[in-house]
């Protein structure tokens, strides 16, 4: 029950959709994020370790979600991990649609109890996309099953299998600087953006297994800046139509 007294749907996961990023030094913050250390932040962007391997990716501004298999059932939940059909949100019920569109290929690539985590992209956050394929709608990040992340080649694999395309990798291996990553990233990134490239998500695994990682955000990033109530906006900002969506 919420704190109004509004009874609330059961997370059929038990768990969140997925769970959140700290940040590197120097990153833009809200008020419930955090850093990580010095030490792990040398490791990203100046140094690896032997048996590190840093994977570097764009970060992309939509609202994040997650397709699981669940007792034999692909679900489309959200990032807290109620279903989507449960939103207040019209944005989460297209994605539900368009998940239950493709069950199908999902039962066929998801482990019972695996989920892909990703960002749904129909609706303008912060940044707006130029969207041509209702496919390039959600952008898979990370493959999990219960808590545990799998390894990047893992991920990718099944990813493709699913016809998911994956965010975009700017460097696979060595540690990668902010500013290169950036640089990476100049021109609206490899997803369509219309505005700048918010920033971009290291990820570490050691001896081929996930280890940590941290993101970086432009200080210039203003969190739903297209949403309606925020930045003067009365009505809904779509990167796609979405009663186009199938």
């Amino acid at each position: 029950m919420s704190g109004n007294g509004v009874e609330r749907p059961a997370k059929p996961l038990g768990r969140k959709g997925y769970g959140s990023t700290p940040h590197l030094p120097g990153s833009r913050v809200g008020p419930k994020d955090w850093h990580i250390d010095e030490g792990q932040a040398r490791i990203l962007t100046v140094a690896t370790r032997p048996g590190d391997r840093v994977v570097v990716t764009e970060k992309l501004d939509g609202t994040c979600v997650a397709i699981a298999r669940h007792e034999g059932r692909i679900l489309a939940v959200t990032r807290a991990g109620y279903l989507a059909t449960s939103s207040p949100f019209a944005m989460h019920h297209v994605f539900a649609r368009w998940v239950e569109r493709r069950a199908g290929r999902f039962l066929s690539v998801l482990a019972d109890g695996q989920r892909i985590a990703g960002e749904w992209l129909l609706q303008a956050h912060g940044t707006r996309y130029r969207i041509a394929d209702p496919d390039d709608l959600f952008v898979g990040f990370a493959v999990l099953r219960e808590d545990k992340r799998l390894p990047h080649d893992d991920a990718r694999s099944l990813l493709l299998k699913g016809g998911v395309r994956g965010a975009a990798v700017i460097s696979d291996g060595p540690a990668l600087a902010v500013d290169d990553a950036l640089a990476a990233l100049s021109g609206g990134g490899f997803h369509g953006a219309v505005d700048a490239v918010e920033g971009a998500v290291w990820v570490c695994e050691t001896k081929g297994a996930f280890n940590f990682m941290a993101k970086h955000v432009v200080h210039s990033k203003v969190d739903g800046a297209y949403l309606p109530g925020i930045g003067g906006n009365v009505d809904e900002v779509w990167n796609y139509d979405p009663g186009m969506v199938a």
